[in-house]
């Protein structure tokens, strides 16, 4: 079965989450093998690059005390509870200015893609140092965009 974003659990995690300095990502059910399954993605707020798995192992706990408080599924479930990983598609503005710095890989609307080092992130608009140059990117353009990892950079 298909996992389905879950409005309920949406309303009922959103606090919790916020309470620990995170952003609920998503929250999807699905079945595993017959037995349900919550899927909770979490991620740093605006500004901050990463969870470290201290924060990450917090809100799992705060979500699975709140899950069991509420009970909202019937029976036995799995929880799950993890972050959208290195390669995570930039969806919202704040998923751009976290990529500061990063080498982003941007698939346009016309097909065409475009590769280059992220430099700004503005409301409509992110700019990308393409060999040198400044491409500037409008957010309505973009069919879809993820960060590249690096290996060996000198950060």
């Amino acid at each position: 079965m298909a996992a389905h974003e879950s409005a309920d659990l949406r309303g009922l995690l959103e606090g919790v989450v916020a309470e620990t300095g995170l952003v609920l990502e998503s929250v999807r059910e699905l079945q595993r093998g017959g037995t349900p399954v919550v899927m909770v993605v979490v991620d740093a707020a605006d500004g901050v690059r990463g969870v470290d798995s201290d924060t990450l192992a917090e809100v799992s706990r705060a979500v699975s005390k709140e899950m069991d408080r509420a009970d909202p599924i019937d029976g036995e479930y799995v929880l799950e509870v993890s972050t959208p990983g290195a390669e995570r598609e930039l969806t919202e503005t704040r998923h751009w200015r976290r990529e500061i710095g990063r080498v982003i890989r941007v698939c346009l609307r016309d097909r065409s893609e475009v590769t280059g080092r992220l430099v700004a992130a503005g409301e409509e608009s992110a700019t990308l140092d393409v060999d040198g140059e400044a491409v500037t990117i409008s957010y309505a353009q973009v069919k879809k965009a993820r960060p590249r990892v690096e290996f060996g950079s000198e950060e």
